[in-house]
């Protein structure tokens, strides 16, 4: 929720007059809260039990926690099948070089992951080719 306030103040002889602009943004609480992961400070307010237990009773989806000896960063939680397109490894690498260095210890923060797979046609045309049978096609 954004609020912001205006003021403009006019004097006049006996009277103060105030004009006030407030502008609100309200939004739907999204279900899931967690895409695809978070990455817990080492001194964040909520620990890793309590949010891995809030993503069990909130999502259908499987998390897998892992756990990380940092001075800034104690977890991971990432969804499951986040893991089959990023290696785990991968995925740890990137958190401590990339992520750590704008991280707080008492934060956490959302992981948005969008993978992307692509596969080279012309491999898979000559698949194709090389294991083509005339007799049973």
């Amino acid at each position: 929720m954004n609020g912001k306030t205006d003021a403009r103040t006019k004097n006049s002889d006996k009277n103060l007059r105030t004009k006030r602009q407030v502008h609100i943004k309200v939004r739907e609480f999204q279900i899931p809260p967690v895409r695809h992961g978070v990455v817990l400070g080492r001194k964040a307010s909520i620990g890793c039990y309590a949010i891995r237990k809030a993503l069990h009773l909130l999502m259908a989806t499987p998390f897998v926690h892992i756990e990380l000896d940092d001075e800034v960063i104690s977890d991971i939680i990432v969804r499951q099948a986040v893991l089959r397109r990023f290696p785990r490894q991968e995925l740890i690498a990137f958190v401590l070089e990339q992520v750590k260095p704008m991280m707080g210890e008492e934060e956490i923060l959302h992981l948005e992951i969008d993978t992307e797979v692509l596969f080279d046609a012309r491999m898979i045309d000559r698949e194709r080719t090389e294991n083509h049978n005339p007799e049973t096609d």
